[in-house]
């Protein structure tokens, strides 16, 4: 099982995520979002040091140009597509994606067998009025069927409170956001150290 902490947008906290051990480290993209990256930051993550820690891009329907952007300047980076995105826009990076499914029901899992081109996929709590970022948790209880340390990643809404539940379900990968920031798109060093160590007790167990 892996460990992904995403919506970091400072250099601080991805020095710290990195040193811990994260596997993933994740950028949002999209103009809408309260974690979106800035340029400079941006440019810093050319030259950054991400020792065993794999950078990830979030997108929500970029354009080729956006995304091409990342490949040329970041090339060992995987791309996550959070939008509307088909398996042919998102392969045609012959980069490794993630595509992201947003559960509302049993129905929603259906788009899984859509997107046969990506590394993994993205769980996360659909929402009428956003992409992703909801800090929701979905119902669980529909991903049953699933065999979720196939490439699945959990995420939506998981923290300190649920991650011991997160981790029984055995997903490939736990997704975390707004359960480590002490407030909106602002990460806390002492949740990331709480979540990641709990994260690797609970492997042990």
């Amino acid at each position: 099982m892996k460990i992904k902490i995403c919506g970091i947008s400072n250099t601080e906290i991805l020095q710290y995520a990195c040193e811990m051990g994260a596997d993933f480290t994740g950028f949002i993209m999209a103009d809408k979002s309260p974690r979106k990256i800035s340029k400079d930051f941006l440019a810093s993550l050319k030259n950054f040091d991400f020792q065993k820690t794999t950078p990830v891009f979030v997108f929500v329907n970029p354009t080729i140009d956006e995304v091409m952007k990342i490949v040329t300047s970041i090339p060992k980076s995987i791309l996550q597509f959070h939008g509307d995105e088909s398996n042919e826009f998102c392969k045609q990076f012959n980069q490794p994606f993630w595509k992201a499914i947003r559960v509302e029901n049993s129905k929603s899992l259906e788009q899984i067998h859509d997107f046969s081109s990506a590394e993994a996929l993205l769980l996360e709590t659909h929402s009428i009025d956003s992409y992703g970022g909801t800090g929701k948790v979905f119902d669980w209880s529909l991903l049953k069927k699933i065999e979720l340390d196939k490439q699945f990643i959990l995420a939506g809404g998981i923290n300190l409170q649920n991650l011991s539940e997160a981790i029984s379900l055995k997903p490939w990968c736990i997704d975390l956001n707004s359960g480590v920031e002490s407030s909106l798109a602002l990460k806390d060093i002492n949740l990331i150290d709480q979540a990641i160590t709990m994260f690797k007790d609970g492997q042990l167990n």
